[in-house]
């Protein structure tokens, strides 16, 4: 985070994904600077170490459930009270390559990185709106390079690609970004996609997909990758700085600027509204 916007604003922080990886290293920047944060993740553990050692509040979440996201909602809004959300954080994700459906019978990878996350922005809107607060998003350039949405074949378990399933998750969460912005930004909300970075964390550990090789091996300790510290401070300067200062809302970043190089699709925006109604529709929100 830069300090080149001058004082920060306190504000209220919903952090998903903040068991460890850039989600606990973004948590441990932000913490004893006021801010109030509300940490998510699905191990009650790890979520309680970090809650501890940062003053935070813990969450326990299964974003493969989505009873369990519209169980957190509602824990979220109760703990907000009457102040709302400043900022939501919509940082859980990963790679799975697992065969099984969910419990609400999707493909894994789409719901944790999407479904799950669109729903529960959708339940805390109300408060975001509130506070002209902002939704910060994690994608990444995977999109880029294996995502390709066909709408038809949403949350399918398609056997294709742990990989190709993960670029459409996060291909997705750029059009929903996208889509949060041409919706309610001109009612005060703000949103953000950023790719992190290529991190050196636990991420794709207990997948079954040929990313595990990538970060897991010594192939992958050649390539050029960052730490969590490094990427969750990323996420911290986007979480404590000032859309429309420090960040444009509807934008994709990478390492703190907006870039253009985003897969063709995301610029779809008569995609970018299909996505939202089709995903609308599985979330049960219509």
């Amino acid at each position: 985070m830069t300090g080149s916007e001058g004082h920060v604003r306190c504000r209220t922080i919903v952090l998903t994904g903040a068991s460890d990886g850039i989600g606990a290293a973004a948590a441990r920047l932000l913490s004893g600077q006021g801010h109030r944060l509300l940490l998510v993740g699905r191990s009650p553990e790890k979520i309680a170490a970090v809650a501890d050692e940062t003053g935070a509040e813990p969450f326990v979440a299964d974003f493969a459930s989505l009873a369990e996201v519209r169980e957190l909602a509602a824990r979220l809004r109760d703990a907000a009270d009457d102040d709302g959300i400043d900022v939501l954080a919509n940082n859980a994700g990963g790679i799975f390559g697992d065969p099984r459906p969910t419990v609400d019978g999707f493909e894994k990878t789409f719901q944790v990185n999407h479904l799950a996350p669109f729903l529960l922005t959708n339940l805390l809107l109300p408060g975001l709106l509130q506070r002209d607060g902002s939704v910060v998003n994690t994608s990444s350039a995977a999109h880029r390079f294996f995502g390709r949405l066909e709408l038809e074949e949403l949350g399918a378990v398609r056997h294709v690609s742990a990989r190709r399933d993960y670029g459409d998750a996060k291909l997705a969460t750029v059009l929903f970004t996208r889509s949060l912005h041409r919706r309610f930004h001109h009612d005060g909300l703000s949103a953000v996609a950023f790719h992190p970075g290529i991190v050196r964390t636990s991420f794709s550990a207990g997948s079954r997909s040929g990313m595990r090789m990538i970060y897991h091996s010594a192939v992958g300790r050649m390539l050029p990758m960052i730490s969590a510290a490094q990427g969750g401070a990323n996420l911290a300067w986007l979480l404590a700085g000032t859309p429309g200062v420090t960040w444009t809302s509807g934008r994709y970043y990478d390492r703190y600027r907006p870039t253009a190089r985003v897969h063709p699709q995301a610029d779809d925006l008569r995609l970018a509204d299909a996505l939202w109604h089709r995903s609308a529709e599985l979330a049960g929100l219509t």
